[in-house]
Order: C-alpha cells, then structure tokens, then sequence
C-alpha cells in the first residue's frame, strides 16, 4: 500500500489500489501457545519469542499483457511475535509485520502493540494498538483462518483494514484492522458468552474533523464446546481439536464523520453476524461451515455525487455482502498431513454499484494445525477486478485464478 496521504484516489486509480490492499490488507493474531521459544525469568516474569511466514504463487486470467495469465509469487506476511508478563496481572504484546513485502522489498511495521491488564475471565482491559472488535474473518486474520485467501475474495473492509505508507495517521483509519485505542473484554456463563467492547481513533483527518471516536463491539455465544483463544480473538478452524463448536456473534463498529469528505461528511455503520460450526464425526472426520453477513452504512450525508467524483474521499463500503465456506478435514493421515477439501462462495451487494460475486474451490494439506499447512485453490469470479471502487460506473470482468499458498508458524 505505498500510496500517497489520502486511501482514495481519482477513479482511474481505483482498480491498482484495489489490487494492492486486496493483496496487502490482512490480519492476524499471536497466540502465546504458539511462540517458538519462552524464557523464564522468575516466578511471575517471562518473555516468549515466535514468527510467522504465508507465501504463495498466483496465476491470474486476463492480468498481463496481451490478456494473457499473470505469473505471480508473493511474500503474503512475515511477522515476528513477542509476548511478555512482567507482572501476574499485566502483559505485554508487541508484533511486526512485513508491509509491501511482496513489491519493493517490504518495510517493517508495528503490528500491535499492547499493554494487557488481564485479572479474571470476566474482565479485562488492552490498551494500545491492537485488533478493532469486528466480525470472525479479522478476529481470525490470516494464520488462523479456514480458507488460504480469507480477505482478498472475502467480503468488503473495516475501516482498520486501510493503512498508507506511514501504516496510521493522517486521513487514515487503521492498518490491518488494528487501531489505536482501548478494549474491554470478558467471558460469562462458564465461557459461553463472550464480549469484547472498544474506543478507537477510528478515521482521522478528511471527514473526521471533529475527531470524533470509532466505537467496536462483538458479543459471541458458543452453544456447544466453548472456544478457547487468546482474549477476544477467533479461529475459522480448529481442525477437530476444539471439540464440537457452534457459535453465533454479532458485531457493529460506528463513527459519526466516519466516511466521506471534509465537506460532505457521512455517519458510518457497519454490522456483522457471524457463525462457526465444526463438528467432530464419528470415524474422525471433521465438518467445518463458516457464514457471515455484513450491512454497512454511511447516513447524515457524503452524496453519490461525491462518490462518484474523481476524489470521493473516505469511501468505505455501503450495502450488504455475504461469505459461506464448508470444508471437510480427512481423518486419514497422508504422508506427513491430512486433505481438506472446501467450498465458498462469497457476494457483495453494494448500493447504487454493481454487484460482485467470488467462487473457490480447493484443498488445504494439513500438516500441523494453523502452523504448517499447503493451500491449493481456484477462483473465478469478479470481486477483484471490482475491488473498492463502489462508484455507479464500477466494472471488471470475471476471471479465474489458482493459487498455491504455504503456512509455517511457530
């Protein structure tokens, strides 16, 4: 995303934007279970080290010259991970990732960066820069998703999701889905009710000029087995090992000038409801079905005619989009992994713009969980030759890709 001060540019850019934050714009978590190393230095004090790596290779119809297929390998993230306690209430987490690693040889960000004040199950305090509270796709991020290429078929952005070169400030909202601010979050009922509430800066600058903040809420109920993450962060899967999982939440994120232009200012809203299901067989197969429903709004101003402009300003998303996956995980072992074939389909529905519609299809070989795993899937439809241009005159064909995807953590 090395783009100048401003997300949105004239429509003419539109499209190379699109593919750049398509390809750039994913999130995830550190779990300290997955560190690769923790250094003990006293009975309340240690320090845990660990990283993480997505490659891939994608082959995209109608993308190079002559409207021939592109050739493409990419450095989707590297990160590094480092979790603390210093205290046995207090933690600290701090992780990089790489931003442009795949174009001009990658800067290094900060990715979160987060004091934790962690007392019971029932509340607890994060303040700093950390993951906006949002549906489960970017609770998930891409290391702990069920599907290789989560976010560039999936549905429209968050705010958070929208970072230029200097990652968050000026005219921006976020990098990654994360923001700086502060969440509240806690469990009830033995665990099966899960909340996560948030103050963020939100969008600064453009229409914001009132700096007014972005609130973030989700609430989950887990009906069976109760998922087990690191505060208020998901999985798209836990290949069996979570039990028999059915989880329903709902999640809302809402700024008043939080779209538009410094003239023309919009309220934004946006709500999600999401649902896991994954159910353990009786031979030790595992079923796997994930759905999300998102409605988006902008109200209270920012005109079509200012959409439609060369500059539109903070254009966000408004209309509805939907995301269903299944996916079935082999009990039998291969080699060294298991086959997990899956099936998505993902459509946004935006108003006053054309529709877009992605289909995939693949097979994930699991070799060890989210920390080490090969992705092959195929792709056809045209939410990438679309992208973030909401505008009436949107268009882009429907093409195919295939992607081969590697995941290594530790």
């Amino acid at each position: 995303m090395t783009i100048a001060n401003k997300i949105f540019k004239p429509k003419q850019y539109v499209k190379a934007f699109s593919a750049a934050v398509l390809a750039t714009s994913m999130l995830g978590y550190t779990s300290v279970s997955n560190a690769g190393a923790t250094f003990k230095i006293d009975d309340t004090k240690w320090v845990s080290i660990g990283a993480g790596l997505r490659t891939s290779f994608t082959a995209t119809e109608e993308a190079a010259a002559g409207s021939k297929w592109s050739n493409d390998f990419s450095l989707d993230n590297m990160r590094l991970y480092l979790n603390a306690q210093i205290h046995e209430y207090i933690k600290l987490e701090f992780n990089t990732e790489c931003q442009f690693c795949g174009s001009n040889g990658g800067d290094i960000k900060v990715l979160d960066a987060i004091g934790k004040f962690e007392f019971n199950q029932y509340i607890n305090i994060w303040a700093g820069r950390m993951l906006v509270p949002a549906e489960r796709r970017e609770m998930n991020g891409p290391f702990y998703s069920a599907v290789f290429n989560i976010f560039s078929t999936g549905t429209p952005f968050d705010p958070a999701d929208f970072g230029g070169p200097a990652g968050i400030g000026p005219d921006q909202a976020g990098l990654y889905g994360r923001d700086d601010g502060v969440t509240l979050w806690g469990s009830l009922m033995k665990g099966r009710l899960q909340y996560a509430f948030g103050l963020f800066n939100g969008l600064r600058g453009s229409a914001n000029t009132d700096d007014n903040l972005l609130y973030a809420q989700r609430i989950a109920y887990n009906f069976w087995d109760v998922e087990k993450n690191p505060g208020y962060y998901t999985s798209g899967t836990y290949y069996g090992s979570g039990g028999d999982i059915l989880t329903l939440a709902i999640s809302n994120q809402y700024q008043e000038d939080g779209a538009g232009t410094a003239t023309d200012k919009g309220d934004f809203r946006g709500t999600a409801i999401d649902i896991l299901m994954e159910k353990v067989l009786g031979n030790g197969g595992v079923v796997t079905i994930n759905g999300e429903y998102k409605n988006y709004a902008i109200t209270n101003g920012y005109s079509q005619a200012s959409r439609d402009s060369l500059t539109p300003g903070w254009n966000m998303f408004e209309g509805n989009a939907y995301d269903i996956s299944a996916m079935y995980l082999f009990p039998q072992k291969i080699a060294i992994g298991q086959f997990q074939p899956f099936v998505r389909l993902t459509n946004t529905l935006p108003d006053n713009s054309s529709d877009r519609t992605a289909y995939e299809a693949g097979v994930n070989y699991v070799i060890d969980g989210h920390n080490a795993l090969i992705s092959l899937n195929w792709h056809y439809g045209d939410r990438i030759t679309k992208g973030l241009d909401y505008s009436t005159d949107a268009s882009g064909d429907k093409v195919h890709s295939v992607t081969l995807g590697l995941q290594l953590q530790i």
